[in-house]
């Protein structure tokens, strides 16, 4: 534990947020950016929480390169809404759409997409226990294709692409949750970005949004309010009352990312954090990581113990240490450290010196 009496948290989301973060939050809550309201309290039809959420969505923009003509959406249901949500404003009697299956949340993606129109899997990694992500040219795009969908980064299976897939010209959409403002991504590659903030960005209940202007020229018909983007556009992500406190609070959280050397410096720290640890992983036979070399998440690291038996030890004796959220996802087990942005190097390299200290007593 810090000096603050905070544990080093590895959990996947919602993820540690930087300290300066929680103090400027901390010290809103009574007052916002001195308006007399509280962070909590503050109308968003107001002029003060309209300059939060330019100042947002501006930052976005910013650290992310977006193109001038691409909209930047704030809304509400997370990614989970978002899979069915892409599917329904780009797709068509007729038109369909291909996805790359790496992990869980692609799988969700592909069924949601299959409510609206002709989605099919092109590349699927089940049968290899989604340990890799496919390499150009390992798939073959449907000759009619609207886009294809695929997920940047894989919390559960600690997969990630280092690469933007090629699609051979079709039109790409992406769940960069996360992953977003922590890897390397071209939007003006992409025609949809998505992605929850509760790992990267700020805490849960903020979807991140960029749409191209050729997605919102697919949109037709006449489409549930709240599931048409033109509605969000037209009304600036305000069109019923947003997430306030998500918003104020992923915008502090760029703040801090612009203060400490925009996305480059985001993607470098991200880098250095996770070849420490992949570094004691390889070191050594008692580990056991769970992604192939080429595919390894700087986001998600997991892994097993080659005695399995002996996780639970290892998961107890780490929460009695201070290490927190190292529990792998229900649906793989072993050990997963989330790496987001928010969470420090002190306590990867403290992760480590544990990490050692066990494997001497119990190797």
């Amino acid at each position: 534990m810090d000096g603050h009496g905070r544990i080093h948290n590895f959990g996947a989301g919602p993820a540690v947020l930087p300290l300066e973060v929680v103090n400027i939050v901390s010290s809103s809550m009574a007052n916002l950016n001195g308006s007399g309201f509280g962070l909590l309290e503050v109308s968003h039809r107001s002029s003060f929480f309209q300059e939060v959420i330019d100042s947002a969505m501006n930052r976005v923009r910013r650290i992310l390169s977006v193109p001038d003509d691409y909209h930047v959406l704030f809304l509400q249901g997370g990614a989970s809404t978002q899979f069915y949500m892409t599917a329904l404003n780009l797709l068509d009697d007729g038109s369909k759409a291909d996805f790359l299956i790496t992990g869980g949340w692609s799988q969700k993606a592909l069924k949601e997409g299959r409510r609206v129109g002709d989605c099919a899997s092109i590349w699927d990694g089940s049968e290899s226990g989604f340990k890799t992500v496919p390499r150009n040219g390992e798939y073959e795009v449907r000759d009619g294709s609207d886009y294809v969908h695929y997920t940047s980064n894989n919390t559960l299976f600690g997969t990630q692409y280092h690469h933007t897939p090629d699609t051979g010209g079709v039109k790409l959409v992406v769940d960069a949750s996360s992953d977003i403002c922590g890897a390397p991504i071209d939007v003006s590659a992409h025609d949809v970005i998505y992605a929850g903030a509760q790992k990267n960005l700020g805490p849960s209940g903020v979807t991140l949004v960029i749409l191209s202007p050729w997605a919102v020229s697919r949109i037709g018909g006449d489409l549930p309010t709240m599931l048409d983007y033109r509605t969000h556009i037209s009304k600036g992500s305000m069109f019923n009352t947003p997430n306030t406190f998500g918003i104020f609070v992923l915008d502090k959280v760029l703040e801090w990312v612009e203060e400490n050397g925009g996305l480059e410096g985001a993607i470098k720290r991200n880098m250095h954090k996770a070849s420490l640890l992949y570094r004691e992983l390889d070191r050594t036979s008692f580990w056991v990581p769970h992604a192939d070399p080429g595919s390894r998440s700087n986001m998600n690291v997991t892994w097993r113990l080659r005695d399995q038996e002996m996780e639970s030890v290892f998961l107890e004796e780490a929460d009695k240490k201070g290490f927190g959220g190292l529990k792998g996802h229900r649906s793989v087990g072993g050990i997963r450290a989330s790496l987001y942005n928010g969470c420090p190097l002190e306590s990867v390299e403290a992760l480590v010196d544990f990490m050692r200290g066990f494997e001497s007593i119990h190797g």
